[in-house]
């Protein structure tokens, strides 16, 4: 059984889901990606899981890479400083970014 080394995250990534991601982000096997293309907003509770992954993977010798960042993720990332502690790019997925610009941008 091939194992999936993906884990997309949708919607609310917050407290209130705190229990559910972090069984998912923390599971046995754990993913190898986090897909955050569909994160509509995200807030300290969601950092601070995937900041919890990050550290769990880099314990076990493991990579852990977040991947396709919407632009609630950015955002939040770049209010609170902590891009460089998860070590990847951070790219914004296209369909999110097209969908955040105001139209007077070009």
């Amino acid at each position: 059984m091939k194992r999936s080394t993906v884990l997309k995250i949708t919607g609310e990534f917050t407290i209130f889901r705190a229990i559910e991601l972090k069984q998912a982000l923390l599971s046995d096997p754990p993913p190898l990606e986090v897909d955050l293309s569909g994160v509509t907003e995200i807030d300290t509770a969601g950092v601070q899981l995937l900041m919890l992954a990050k550290k769990e993977a880099l314990a076990a010798q493991r990579e852990l890479h977040l991947v396709a960042h919407s632009s609630a993720v950015i955002e939040v990332f770049d209010l609170l400083n902590v891009g460089e502690y998860f070590d990847d790019l951070m790219v914004m997925d296209a369909r999110s970014k097209s969908h955040s610009r105001s139209p007077n941008e070009s």
